[in-house]
């Protein structure tokens, strides 16, 4: 089937849910169907590696975290853990290879810290270095202390971005492919740091398909950061609001594969999706609409065709599934909606 999918749902599992969830979902008609599930302790994010082997991490605050490598048997259709590698920092909430999936990196929100691993036969190593930020910002409650939320990789591998919310800033390091296995992965010498305005709370990032523009979701000041990026280098473009109501909630940031409309998720009042256009001359965003959801939106994913976007809504334990107007970017709920898992908190496309 051309038109088939498969959904990986990670769960917050204190309530109903047990861990990864696999579902078909047909890219066509908006169906989802449930097929397996892999018992994991909150698999607050996955990384979908190669489509076969993929990566999560379980983001647990008093007791150890972890990254894990999984397996998907497509033949079977079934999920199966291979191993777990502590991250011997707290609260892991975002994972990521890098663009030759020899190493994978974890942003520790509690840890306010960076923990890397070797990558060997698709199976994660123990962790070989640990980045520990330093600093704070402007709010005193939740910027106490550095709060990485999420990493990427720069499109040319060379690079990775890292969010933290705490210190309102995107720190870039250099990745070293050329020093060996005893060398350090992420070069802490060429760390870069991108401020942001006081307060900002920067949560998650998203390159553009055109590879010339990075944009940040900022979950506190509940806005849009767009920058253009070339060779390493970030410079802002502009800054918009996606969230009018002050809930400090912002969540996630998606990109439609074409590259004409941005999603930005918020939280706490006035839960749903600030959808914007983006000038792919310049990378400028322009409001052009606003989709309620269920509470609490805090994942994002877009169908490969760009047909579908899927929102998370933690606290209503539910999935809806919205079909994107090609033209205007628009949503609209089609009442495929998944309801059957508790506490969904993530979202991926194998």
């Amino acid at each position: 089937m051309d038109n088939l999918l498969y959904l990986l749902i990670g769960a917050y599992t204190a309530g109903l849910s047990e861990g990864i969830y696999l579902y078909r979902f047909d890219s066509a008609s908006g169906d989802a169907q449930y097929v397996h599930m892999v018992e994991m302790e909150n698999p607050s994010y996955i990384d979908t590696g190669n489509g076969i082997h993929f990566y999560a991490v379980t983001e647990n605050s008093d007791t150890p975290s972890y990254a894990h490598t999984l397996y998907f048997n497509r033949e079977e259709e079934k999920l199966l853990r291979i191993n777990s590698m502590e991250t011997f920092a707290s609260s892991p909430c975002y994972i990521a290879t890098d663009t030759h999936r020899t190493h994978a990196v974890t942003a520790n929100y509690g840890g306010g810290s960076i923990s890397v691993f070797g990558i060997q036969g698709d199976t994660l190593l123990p962790s070989k270095q640990l980045i520990i930020l330093e600093g704070s910002g402007a709010d005193t409650l939740r910027q106490a202390a550095p709060h990485l939320h999420c990493v990427k990789f720069s499109p040319d591998g060379k690079y990775l971005f890292a969010a933290d919310l705490g210190t309102d800033r995107i720190y870039r390091y250099e990745v070293n492919r050329e020093g060996g296995d005893t060398a350090a992965f992420l070069n802490e010498k060429t760390m870069k740091p991108y401020p942001l305005p006081g307060g900002s709370g920067p949560r998650h990032l998203a390159f553009h398909p055109s590879n010339k523009y990075m944009y940040v979701v900022n979950e506190l000041s509940g806005t849009v950061t767009g920058f253009q990026y070339r060779e390493g280098e970030l410079t802002e473009i502009q800054t918009v609001r996606a969230d009018t109501l002050g809930g400090r909630a912002s969540a996630d940031v998606g990109i439609t594969p074409n590259g004409r409309f941005l999603y930005a998720s918020n939280r706490n009042k006035g839960d749903g999706i600030a959808i914007f256009s983006i000038n792919e001359a310049n990378g400028q965003l322009t409001q052009v609409g606003y989709q309620p959801t269920g509470r609490h939106p805090r994942n994002l994913a877009i169908t490969p065709n760009g047909k579908y976007l899927l929102a998370a809504c933690l606290h209503s334990s539910l999935i809806e599934v919205f079909e994107i107007d090609g033209e205007t970017g628009l949503l609209k709920n089609v009442n495929k909606n998944i309801t059957d898992i508790d506490t969904p908190v993530v979202l991926k496309f194998l």
